[in-house]
């Protein structure tokens, strides 16, 4: 095997480890808990849910590891699983508490990533189905996470503004809901009760003694009977986990299947197998790629109709640009090239691209793996910065689906301009080759030791060569660490960590659920070309 080969079976091998780390939080152990209480692992019931012989898309499973939150250092998977699976043929969001990961409370993480799955669903008009087994806000960070826009209350802010918008909202309680949790119950469509396991109310038992001295079980406070027989609180009456999956599905049967807002041609073989990938992307991110030999693993045929491919030679051709069909969905390409680094033409070149994508109401796949936008009075004189802002400005207005998928070097500007999270793509994916942050480790290393000698100078206290070498050591180390795609992960700066042979039916997923609603009209800003 080549050594590149070598090197990315390795990196994946790394992260399926994490990968499992966040399935399987607590082991067997707490599978085992779970069984006791009559109840199967939440991706047990996800599989039952989804259509048969269908593939539920799970995201951003590398969330909630290392956050460093009081009494819990690691939330595996941030305690929730999100994803889009086929019901009854249609697209739709799944998101689940996991029991196992501190009984489902939620954490800062965890908020970010079930109000990110909403996000998704709400821009793409899918129909959501929550699994609902929490124990709240994680009080000892309340702070945190009840008060502010972005926090507990959103979800909810959510699902009333998609239900107005005739996106199905069903909840399947599968345990007890209380507090805010208990609203994920009381705010959908519909939802759908376990007798004797399902328990939602406002102030738990405990807290009811405390408040009104009331001695109250759980089961007569707010269980299955009491909200399907007495208050109207919840629809659906079950006895079982089994069965309750099975009404949640008869709930969604009569939805009508949706159709995509985009012209499907015929699915063709890419040109050549994704695993060639492994071949072809270097080890470093810092060595030069080959766009063109990327496109050919993910396009249909192999086929590229480049635009103007011959622009600007050795400056241009850093950025490439055309149009590809994946899996018979059509498709832009903005991809970087070579060492990626974007001179004016090519921010120029890729201004206009995503234009011109946005008038035809085509989709754009944007390939990142670019250090940045030229620096320099040669660039600076030759517009970079007026051209590297429209390219920012083309991506900001483009009113289609846009997906990023980076593949080496995510830093400063061009983060931006290759339309990078701030800029709302309805996907991110990351490859264990992606390296997102302001600067390379080296860079940062670079300018912040110059910073520290002249501050050190100042003081009368000059830097040793052994002080030099090691902050600039500690500096690369930081910065290169929370470029890595599991610390990005972790904090959701991804949507999903893709091995490379992963890549084309992902892709394939996001611009057909990117097309379940219309695409609008075109409306740029002030453009200086």
């Amino acid at each position: 095997m080549s050594e590149n080969r070598n090197h990315w079976i390795a990196q994946e091998a790394l992260l399926d480890e994490r990968v499992n780390e966040a399935l399987w939080p607590g082991g067997q152990k707490a599978v085992d808990r779970l069984a006791k209480q009559g109840k199967k692992p939440v991706r047990e019931l996800i599989d039952r849910l989804v259509d048969p012989e269908t593939r539920f898309f799970e995201l951003s499973r590398l969330a909630g590891f290392g956050m460093g939150y009081p009494g819990a250092d690691d939330v595996p998977c941030g305690g929730i699983v999100t994803g889009i699976g086929k019901i009854h043929g249609n697209w739709t969001m799944i998101i689940a508490n996991d029991p196992r990961v501190k009984a489902g409370t939620y954490f800062p993480i965890t908020l970010k990533k079930h109000i990110r799955a909403q996000a998704i669903a709400e821009e793409s008009g899918l129909n959501c189905v929550y699994i609902a087994d929490s124990g709240g806000a994680y009080l000892p960070m309340q702070v945190d996470v009840f008060p502010d826009d972005g926090h507990f209350g959103s979800m909810f802010y959510n699902m009333a503004r998609m239900s107005a918008k005739g996106l199905r909202q069903v909840t399947m309680s599968t345990g007890g809901n209380t507090a805010g949790g208990a609203y994920i119950v009381f705010m959908a469509c519909e939802s759908v009760m376990i007798d004797r396991m399902s328990y939602s109310f406002l102030g738990g038992p405990p807290l009811v003694k405390m408040a009104t001295g009331e001695v109250i079980s759980a089961e007569d406070l707010g269980g299955a009977r009491v909200h399907t027989h007495i208050s109207g609180g919840a629809d659906h009456f079950c006895k079982s986990q089994d069965e309750a999956v099975d009404r949640v599905r008869e709930i969604l049967s009569l939805e009508p299947v949706r159709k995509i807002h985009l012209h499907r041609y015929e699915e063709r073989p890419p040109g050549q197998p994704p695993d060639r990938l492994y071949d072809i992307l270097p080890v470093t991110g810092s060595q030069a790629i080959d766009a063109r030999a990327i496109i050919d693993t993910i396009a249909d045929d192999g086929v590229f109709t480049e635009y103007k491919k011959h622009y600007a030679p050795g400056r241009g051709d850093n950025i490439v640009t055309g149009k590809i069909r994946l899996k018979g969905f059509p498709a832009g390409i903005v991809a970087a090239n070579k060492i990626g680094v974007i001179f004016e033409e090519a921010a120029r070149k890729a201004a206009e691209w995503i234009i011109r994508c946005s008038h035809e109401k085509i989709p754009i796949l944007f390939l990142q793996g670019s250090p940045g936008y030229m620096i320099g009075s040669d660039a600076e004189h030759g517009g970079i910065g007026k051209y590297g802002a429209d390219m920012v400005r083309a991506v900001s207005c483009a009113q289609v689906p846009r997906i990023q998928l980076v593949i080496g070097q995510d830093n400063g500007a061009a983060n931006y301009g290759m339309s990078g999270r701030a800029y709302r793509p309805r996907f991110v994916f990351h490859t264990m080759r992606s390296r997102t942050s302001v600067m390379s480790g080296k860079s940062a290393g670079g300018v912040l030791l110059s910073i520290e000698e002249r501050k050190r100078e100042s003081t009368g206290n000059p830097m040793t060569d052994e002080e030099r070498s090691h902050f600039y050591e500690k500096m690369v180390e930081k910065y290169d660490g929370e470029a890595h795609p599991f610390y990005c992960g972790a904090r959701l700066l991804s949507d999903r960590v893709l091995k490379f042979t992963e890549i084309r039916d992902w892709l394939a997923m996001a611009l057909e659920v990117s097309h379940l609603q219309p695409v609008g009209e075109p409306s740029f800003g002030n453009f200086r070309f």
